[in-house]
């Protein structure tokens, strides 16, 4: 490492694009407790972890890829090889196998002590690579001193490496070709579905410019006001659907935005191609409730907007994404058009009290939204809450609170001026029950949502709407049905439920005829036994981890890497060419020299590692 920073706070590589770059996630395994830092109420699984935990053998399960390498991978023109989920074992192997002149590692914040041990592998088995480090993990007041790297990038990674490997900074943003969901099981049984409906993920801009105090992601791509945009206009983002859709055959698209929709006239544009080119996709969103309402119902169900991750936060939170928005009309809205709805929910805002916090679950759950996720009051490093709570004297220290627990699925780590220390892990616990008992397995609801969109679409005089309200529609005689049945019986001394699962089955009998009774009668039987099984292997301490992989872009040759893949990437097609991408901020990356943070610099890749 050297001792003296560079001349330059925005360093080159003297090997530029020749060099040997390595990029990784941290290392699992993940759903477990160890000296790592892993925890096991924490897993690599988004609805597990957060949405669904409570939920049991009927949780959703699934995985993400750290789509912000991939991105990054197929961005540099040097040799670049991308280990996905590894195992320790495995990424030490990969150090000692062969040369790495860079290794980068991208993390959240909770992964510190796995990051800070990647660097010591890297100083031992790789003494000539240099290490840069990105993703939330950067936001760490002191991480130059708790990580033994060169540097740490805070913000969007793909300009910084290009400037730092002396690559053209002025290509288009190539687009990964990736499923945005691997290994989804619930209910006991492991999905497989059609190629038509496995959504690729969409990375259309990154952070948000709402900006809200305690959003992480925002913080990280410049707060209030600002984003990077790697797509500005409609036509860019149509090509590059339709090149995914050539390659992979879907028609659904995860669109990995904080707030899609906040850009009108690109979202109104969209909508005005896929109608001219016939284009029956459907939309998986993220949306703040008042950039929702300020569209037309006819827009939304044009757009294809199948499922929105919408932020409700608490009664009385004082957030503008929800100013005039009766967001419980709102979700009734979406869903009565078959648009399922994920709520999000804060608990342990500053105005809660032992004796109101019940008030504001009770007013989460009553949204009854197909989906609810329930998260701490959290003050992650970089966001504005967390500078509050540092200048109140607020802050828990290490020693109080570890900051692999800052997950927002646990503890607090600072200090609660209502709600006594350790209370909030049970009023959270709570949130999760009462959602679950009062509204059921959140698959169900999700259908029942689908099956009211059908009812009212499948008729509709664009063959563009009826194909796609189709598609979406196509397992609820079958999968659906059967999945019915198995609750309605494994919730058969549950009057409430019971009733609940009981009209949604007679709703989907009475529109699917035979094939749902059928379904219904011998399905429902597998999958009551395959549920039992669920649920006794989770009893036993079962944990799902995610596969490594192991991939290399088109500089580096096969038989260099053996055993690795391929990666895919989407050429823009012209005019994205002409233009890198829009950024409402002055610089697409914070790089601090290393006179700022000691004998360290500054990277960052945006991951969710």
């Amino acid at each position: 490492m050297n001792d003296q920073p560079p001349s330059d706070s925005h360093p080159r590589h003297p090997l530029g694009r020749r060099a040997q770059v390595l990029l990784s996630s941290v290392f699992g395994p993940y759903a477990q407790d160890d000296q790592f830092g892993s925890r096991s109420i924490n897993p690599m699984e988004l609805y597990h972890n957060q949405v669904t935990r409570f939920e049991g053998p009927f949780s959703l399960r699934m995985f993400h890829r750290s789509w912000g390498l991939m991105l990054l991978q197929g961005n540099i023109s040097a040799p670049c090889t991308l280990l996905d989920f590894p195992s320790r074992e495995r990424f030490a192997e990969e150090l000692r196998r062969h040369r790495y002149d860079v290794v980068g590692i991208g993390s959240i914040t909770t992964n510190l002590l796995k990051v800070a041990e990647m660097c010591r592998l890297v100083r031992q088995l790789a003494p000539q690579a240099q290490i840069v480090v990105g993703g939330h993990v950067s936001n760490i007041p002191d991480l130059n001193e708790r990580i033994d790297a060169d540097w740490i990038v805070r913000g969007e990674g793909v300009q910084w490496f290009r400037h730092y490997l002396g690559d053209d900074e002025a290509r288009a943003i190539r687009h990964p070709v990736a499923p945005a969901r691997l290994g989804t099981r619930a209910f006991g049984v492991a999905l497989r579905p059609h190629a038509a409906e496995v959504a690729a993920t969409l990375i259309p801009s990154v952070g948000c410019p709402i900006g809200c105090n305690f959003c992480a992601t925002s913080a990280m791509f410049g707060g209030k006001g600002s984003a990077v945009t790697f797509y500005r206009t409609a036509a860019e983002l149509f090509d590059i659907m339709c090149q995914i859709e050539q390659r992979t055959g879907t028609q659904s698209f995860f669109v990995m935005d904080e707030n899609f929709l906040l850009d009108r006239r690109r979202a109104l544009r969209l909508l005005e191609l896929m109608q001219r080119h016939d284009k029956a996709w459907i939309l998986y969103v993220f949306s703040s409730a008042n950039v929702l309402a300020s569209y037309q119902m006819e827009e939304l169900v044009g757009l294809g907007l199948s499922w929105v991750w919408m932020g409700v936060e608490g009664r009385n939170a004082a957030y503008g994404k929800l100013n005039g928005v009766d967001t419980r009309d709102l979700v009734r809205r979406l869903q009565s058009n078959g648009i399922r709805v994920l709520g999000s929910t804060i608990i342990g805002l500053e105005s809660h009290t032992p004796t109101n916090i019940s008030d504001a679950i009770d007013d989460a759950v009553a949204h009854a939204t197909d989906f609810h996720q329930f998260m701490l009051y959290t003050p992650l490093p970089g966001t504005p809450l967390f500078e509050q709570m540092a200048r109140q004297g607020r802050l828990l220290d290490e020693t109080q609170c570890p900051t692999p627990d800052t997950h927002g699925q646990c503890r607090f780590n600072y200090r609660h001026p209502h709600l006594p220390a350790g209370s909030e892990t049970e009023w959270l616990a709570r949130a999760f029950q009462r959602d679950f008992a009062v509204n059921g397995p959140s698959l169900l609801r999700a259908a029942a949502t689908s099956l009211a969109g059908w009812k009212k679409y499948k008729n509709h005089p664009d063959p563009r709407i009826r194909r796609r309200f189709a598609l979406e529609a196509a397992d609820l005689a079958t999968t659906f049905a059967a999945a019915a049945a198995a609750a309605r019986l494994y919730f058969r001394r549950e009057p409430h439920l019971s009733e609940k699962i009981g009209r949604l089955l007679a709703d989907l009998r009475s529109e699917f005829g035979w094939k749902a009774r059928l379904s219904a009668a011998l399905g429902g039987l597998v999958v009551y036994w395959k549920l039992r099984r669920e649920e006794r292997r989770l009893a036993q301490g079962w944990t799902y981890e995610p596969p490594t992989f192991y991939e290399i872009n088109e500089a580096v040759l096969p038989a260099e890497r053996p055993g690795a893949t391929r990666g895919q990437w989407i050429e823009p097609a012209p005019p994205a060419t002409t233009e890198l991408l829009s950024v409402t901020t002055e610089s697409h990356s914070i790089i601090e020299p290393a006179s700022q943070l000691g004998r360290h610099a500054n990277i960052t890749a945006d991951a969710e590692g």
